[in-house]
């Protein structure tokens, strides 16, 4: 029962992060399709690539996820604890998607491991919760906010004087580059986060160490779910961040995906932190098109997204504490 128990719980993890993939897709390549700088199947082809390199660079935000924020205990309980936070992180993501709405995947999972830890009893490491996830959950937004509107800046001012078509038909260009390098930080992100989750199944199944490596079964197996997840693409949400946000041309598109990429490997390689590539990319958006005015953005769609930031970790918390209610009920 505890090796069926291990391998249903890596499965779901793997199934977690394959909806993280065509969730967050849009992340890495919304800009870029809604610029026309790729088409659609060459932008996610691309994302789905480096998506897979990115997963093998790093393993720090893995190690936050797995030791950092709760104790499990060992045994079938702690493997339900695990089920039941990747069950609330999952249906949060489908319903997020069904609506179209940028929510991120990552506090998904977290909110899910909370609520899961909680209604299964277990300590949950408040400091971990709030240093590694709330407090950068709060602060990237605002980083990327105002870092992608001095951005923005700085490239108006430099190309003041350039022929505008020729200017946005080289950034057109250089959005391949910039979308590659923001696949590239989803992966090393996104990946990470449920290679610490397959670490702790592992764990609490007593097949291997809580200071061992990552398996490298572990980064592939993760790595390609989430290469899949993304060319399967996650059309409605990428609809809200390529147009409904703001209509962006080639130069914004490009300083929005720089200033989330670079947000994204300054986190994870400095701070080993689990930030939210969804928040950093919108919120780069938002920053980008207020350089144009300050009405050129569509401000009531930003507040639903913003919205969604805050209800995504209650919401998964209450569903994952459902699952946990119902896993123990029916074989704890």
């Amino acid at each position: 029962m505890d090796t069926f128990a291990l391998i249903v719980t890596i499965g779901v993890a793997l199934g977690f992060t394959y909806t993280n993939g065509f969730h967050d897709s849009a992340n890495a390549i919304a800009t870029s399709v809604s610029t026309r700088a790729l088409t659609p199947r060459a932008a996610l082809a691309m994302a789905a690539v480096m998506n897979l390199a990115g997963a093998f660079l790093g393993s720090g935000v893995a190690h936050t996820v797995s030791k950092g924020l709760i104790e499990t205990p060992t045994g079938s309980k702690g493997m339900g604890i695990l089920f039941a936070a990747l069950i609330g992180a999952i249906v949060w993501n489908l319903v997020t998607w069904y609506f179209g709405l940028p929510s991120s995947s990552s506090h998904a999972l977290f909110g899910g491991m909370v609520g899961a830890a909680l209604a299964g009893g277990t300590d949950v490491i408040w400091s971990g919760v709030l240093d590694k996830v709330v407090i950068p959950m709060f602060i990237s937004p605002f980083v990327g906010l105002i870092a992608g509107y001095l951005v923005m800046c700085a490239i108006m001012w430099l190309f003041r004087k350039s022929n505008p078509h020729k200017a946005k038909r080289g950034f057109r260009i250089a959005q391949t580059v910039s979308a590659a390098g923001m696949a590239l930080g989803h992966g090393l992100q996104d990946a990470q986060k449920t290679m610490g989750i397959v670490v702790m199944a592992l764990v609490i199944g007593d097949v291997q160490g809580a200071d061992d490596p990552i398996p490298v079964w572990v980064k592939i197996a993760c790595a390609l779910m989430l290469s899949l997840g993304t060319y399967a693409g996650g059309w409605r949400i990428m609809r809200t961040l390529g147009r409904k946000i703001i209509e962006l041309d080639p130069p914004q598109g490009f300083a929005a995906e720089t200033t989330g990429a670079s947000i994204m490997f300054v986190t994870a390689f400095i701070f080993k932190a689990p930030i939210s590539t969804t928040h950093v990319i919108t919120s780069a958006i938002m920053g980008v098109g207020a350089t144009k005015r300050v009405n050129a953005v569509r401000w009531g769609v930003a507040k639903n997204i913003v919205l969604g930031w805050f209800i995504t970790m209650p919401a998964a918390a209450i569903v994952a504490a459902a699952a946990f209610g119902l896993v123990n009920l029916a074989f704890l």
